[in-house]
Formats: C-alpha cells, sequence, structure tokens
C-alpha cells in the first residue's frame, strides 16, 4: 500500500532562513519608541494635537482664503523618507502646510453641507477606537464590541420600527437575526439594502441556484424577464446609480420620476411608471423614498410608495440618511408617516446624528432578511457564527458603533429632539430672512432644515416679483449665482452650497443656493452676518462685471 505523504515535508527540506530570529526587539530606538503606550511622547503628542484643534475652530470663518490650485501646486515631491522623521517635526509641517488650510466644518458659518460640529464626546471616543483598534465584523478580533455593535444597532431599529422589547430582545444578539449593518456611510447601506432586494427577489428555486451563484443575466433569462429596475424620484441622491451599477442593474437599471412641484415623489407618476416596465417585462426589484433629499430637504409622501411598493411586489427601501432622526422629535416625527413599512432604511452618522465621518448604518425591518447576502470563509465567518462579516459589505472596519453607542446613551430621544427642532427653526429663521430681503428670492419652502434660494439683482427684481422672468434672464441670474457663491467659498468667511433645482413650477431649471442649518453653534447673528456677505459680495461681481455682458444677446 502507497504511503500517506506528510502534511509537511521534513524540515531539513525548507532550509535554514535567510534572517536572524530576534531573542529581543530588533527594533531601533525611532522605531520601538512608535509602538510604545502611553509613552512621554505620545503625551505630547495629543496635547500638541489639541491645541492644534483648538486654534483652528478658533479662526474667524472657515478656512483660508488660499485657493485649492495654489494648495496642490505647493505640496513636494511624494516620495516616502528613507528614515523616521520626528514626530513634532512631522506634525509642524502638516499644521503648517495642510491643516492651517482645511475647512471648519464646525463653524457655525458653515452652512453648506450635511457635516456639521461633534459633541465633545466624540473627539475623546475617536481616540479610543483607533487605540482599542478592533475589528467588530469579527469575534476574533472585538469579542465584546461586537456586541456593543449589535445593541447600538438594536436601539437604532428601536427608534425607527418602534418594535416590542421583547422583538429587541429576541433578536439583538441572535446570530440569525440581522437587525442591521454599521456601514462606512449612506453610500454603502443603500447599496446593502438593494444588494438584499436583488438577492430575495432572485433567491434559489427549483432549477434556479439564485442570482448570487448563478448571476444576474441568468436570472433574467432564468424568470423571463428583460430588466430589473429600481425606482425612485428624480431627487434621490447619486449613490443610487452607484448601487445599481455595482450590482449589475446598469444605468438604465435606475428609473427616476420626475418630482412634484414640492420636490417630493409623485405616487401617480410612479405608478404609471412601475406598471410601464411591468407591461414591458421588467421586474420592479425596489421602490426608494427619500427622508430629506439632499437638494432641498424634502420629504417624499412615504405611505403612498409603501403602497405602490406592495403593489409591485417590491422592496420598499427608505434613504434616510438626512431626515432619518426626525423620528426623535414628536413635532417632526409625523413627516415620517410609513417609514414603519420599509423593508429596510438607510441612515447616516456624521449628518443628523451628530456622529463623526466613516459611520453609516442601514436597517431592516425583518431580522431574517439579511440571509440573502450572507457570505462565509474558512478561517473566519464561519456558517453560524456570530460574526458580523457574514452579512456585509466591508470585511474590515473600525469599531464605529462606539460612537453610535454613546451618542444615543449621551444624547437620548430628548436631546436628539432638541437638536432636530433647532435645526429646523433655524432653517425657518433663514427663511424668513430671506423673504425679508429684497435681494434675495425663497425658492422652496423649507420642509425640514435645508433651504433654497438665489440673489436676484437690482434691475430685475420687478420681473422676478411679478413672475415675469425670461430664460435670458434666468441665464443671468444662474450666472450670477454661481460666481457669488464660488466667491463667498474662496474667502474663506461663511459658506453655503449650490445646487440646480428643475422640478419648480415657474421655473423650468434654477441656479439656487443651498443653506444647511444643522450645526446647533449657529444663531441667528451668523446667518445675518451670512446674509450680509452674500449682499457685499454680489454688488461687487455685479461692479466688476455689468449685467448686460451676462446675457448671451442685447440687453432686454
Amino acid at each position: 500500500m502507497q504511503a500517506h505523504l506528510p502534511l509537511l515535508p521534513p524540515a531539513e527540506r525548507l532550509g535554514e532562513p535567510d534572517y536572524p530570529v530576534p531573542e529581543a526587539s530588533p527594533h531601533t530606538p525611532a522605531v520601538a519608541r512608535l509602538f510604545t503606550f502611553g509613552s512621554a511622547d505620545e503625551r505630547r503628542l495629543d496635547e500638541a494635537v489639541d491645541r492644534i484643534a483648538a486654534r483652528l475652530h478658533a479662526r474667524d470663518g472657515i478656512g483660508s482664503d488660499v485657493p485649492y490650485a495654489d494648495l496642490a501646486r505647493r505640496q513636494g515631491a511624494s516620495v516616502v523618507p528613507a528614515h523616521p522623521l520626528p514626530t513634532e517635526d512631522y506634525l509642524r509641517a502638516l499644521d503648517q502646510q495642510v491643516l492651517e488650510h482645511a475647512v471648519d466644518t464646525a463653524s457655525p458659518s458653515f452652512m453648506g453641507h450635511m457635516t456639521t460640529a461633534l459633541p465633545y464626546f466624540a473627539r475623546s471616543l475617536a481616540r479610543l477606537v483607533t487605540a482599542l483598534n478592533q475589528n467588530p465584523v469579527k469575534i476574533e478580533t472585538s469579542k465584546a464590541l461586537t456586541i456593543l455593535e449589535r445593541e447600538a444597532l438594536a436601539m437604532l431599529h428601536h427608534a425607527l420600527y418602534a418594535r416590542s422589547p421583547a422583538h429587541q430582545r429576541a433578536h439583538a444578539q441572535d446570530p440569525r437575526s440581522t437587525l442591521g449593518v454599521i456601514t462606512s456611510g449612506g453610500t454603502t447601506a443603500n447599496l446593502t439594502a438593494l444588494w438584499v432586494a436583488r438577492n430575495a427577489a432572485y433567491a434559489p428555486s427549483p432549477g434556479f441556484g439564485g442570482v448570487e451563484r448563478e448571476g444576474l443575466a441568468a436570472a433574467l433569462v432564468h424568470h423571463g424577464e428583460r430588466r430589473a429596475v429600481v425606482v425612485a424620484s428624480s431627487l434621490a441622491h447619486y449613490s443610487l446609480a452607484k448601487a445599481v451599477d455595482l450590482l449589475g442593474l446598469g444605468e438604465q437599471g435606475l428609473s427616476l420620476v420626475p418630482a412634484d412641484a414640492r420636490g417630493r415623489a409623485d405616487p401617480q407618476a410612479m405608478r404609471r411608471t412601475i406598471d410601464e416596465h411591468r407591461r414591458r417585462g421588467e421586474r420592479v426589484l425596489a421602490v426608494v423614498g427619500i427622508a430629506g433629499t439632499t437638494e432641498s430637504g424634502s420629504v417624499d409622501p412615504l405611505d403612498a410608495l409603501a403602497d405602490l411598493a406592495a403593489h409591485a411586489g417590491a422592496h420598499f427601501h427608505v434613504d434616510a440618511a438626512w431626515g432619518g432622526p426626525l423620528v426623535f422629535s414628536p413635532r417632526h416625527r409625523p413627516l415620517l408617516e410609513g417609514l414603519r413599512r420599509a423593508d429596510s432604511i438607510t441612515i447616516d452618522g456624521h449628518k443628523q446624528l451628530y456622529l463623526p465621518m466613516g459611520i453609516g448604518a442601514v436597517i431592516f425591518r425583518d431580522p431574517r432578511r439579511a440571509a440573502a447576502i450572507e457570505k462565509h470563509a474558512r478561517y473566519i465567518i464561519r456558517a453560524g457564527s456570530p460574526d458580523l462579516g457574514r452579512r456585509s459589505v466591508e470585511g474590515s472596519r473600525a469599531a464605529m458603533a462606539i460612537h453610535l453607542h454613546a451618542a444615543l446613551h449621551l444624547l437620548g430621544t430628548t436631546g436628539y429632539a432638541e437638536l432636530i427642532d433647532a435645526g429646523i427653526a433655524r432653517a425657518r429663521v433663514l427663511a424668513h430672512a430671506v423673504r425679508a430681503r429684497p435681494a434675495f428670492e425663497l425658492l422652496v419652502e423649507p420642509t425640514t432644515n435645508i433651504v433654497n434660494y438665489r440673489y436676484v439683482p437690482p434691475s430685475l427684481r420687478p420681473r422676478a416679483a411679478a413672475g415675469t422672468l425670461t430664460a435670458a434672464d434666468g441665464r443671468v441670474l444662474d450666472a450670477v449665482n454661481e460666481r457669488l457663491q464660488a466667491q463667498q467659498w474662496a474667502r474663506g468667511r461663511s459658506f453655503v452650497s449650490r445646487t440646480t433645482l428643475s422640478y419648480l413650477p415657474h421655473i423650468r431649471s434654477a441656479v439656487v443656493l443651498r443653506a444647511v442649518l444643522a450645526n446647533p453653534l449657529t444663531t441667528t447673528a451668523h446667518i445675518d452676518a451670512m446674509l450680509d456677505e452674500q449682499e457685499a459680495l454680489a454688488a461687487s461681481i455685479l461692479r466688476d462685471l455689468p449685467l448686460p455682458s451676462l446675457y448671451p444677446t442685447a440687453t432686454p
């Protein structure tokens, strides 16, 4: 009988290693010090970082006025140094060359994007997250942090779906259940939700091994369908376009229906679109509602969209990256009527949960639904294990759930309600100030805490007030507002963003200024100062570039 081969070759066949096996640390002192926890060097670095952060946050304005292109030209050769640099030297160069020109997103005058000041505990917890360096998707690299993450997700699930305490206890720590998945942000959360929707729609069946095994093309052939689509309003976040691309549906697999005059999904138009897709032999995988559009903060009629999803036999997903935390506010929670009917909900932590960058979540109504995307490995993430990586895109990520868990405890429902209510109140203050100033036109009555408005030059104000602006006037307004927003950003004193709205009933398309009022540090004085600056900048723009020169033809 043939002898069994050894599992490993004899040691003498391996040869001697070409490096010495150390009996003690072989590292130079410069390298060894970098891995010494709690050293004097580390304490000095922490103190220096605190001083730099305090100084940058104390600046007047949102950042420096040095143009981005000039900063890019200043950078040196991108070459790794041969020897370790002293930590102090590196930090000094970082401060002077980079951080001095960083954007202060915590500034009360920064009103342009969905990024805001953070509660003080986030800074300390960020150090803890880095110091522990846990990977909670595997219990062998986190253990208790995996349990904490599941608890934080259960708390968020309860806030959004209001299920019974018994339901939460039954599923929070059950490895077979997935109440939610922590992600790196809203984009990955939306991708995960639609991944689940696709796999659930094309699950294994007689004669078909399932889409995750055989692919989308085989799934369509098996079911006799031409295409699979996701239906949403035209104001859906561009992450949905990324998701349908990654999932193999193609750009034509995202069917966008024009929004109504309030920037909300039009259920009747959506139903016609859904029925047309089905008539053509196309599967509607998901209907997506938006709770807080990126452009204007509007909220879709979620109850009506839930009915449409049921009509289509489709997954109902709600992108509540911005507006989801309205559930904490008794005053504004009715805007989310129908949210609890969603099969999945996206929340982005760095928005109105006031968490640092790098944490989002997708929450599932059915704790077993995410089993549709489960994957395993032999060395980890085994079938039946508590490893969270079985049902997530990421195989490694930081224990950012510490931030979520802490904020839910340290702010609570009343703390979040106060932040939400105050943000929406600030938006109304800005809307009132815009209406009170002849230089500005409020284009959309804010639903939540995003305000869309534009500057109107003096010569065009009578026609704007009368609603008789021409197409040429509109091009002038677009040009002026583009220049105004760009110059305000370049100046570095205050900031709002801009976008283009194409759903307004009286305007085909308009460049608008977009203010996001979520920062708890922003006061009425900051709002007034920002508008004052915009009026002054606009006057300067019109002096340097007379209005007639902006018309493509003769001055009207």
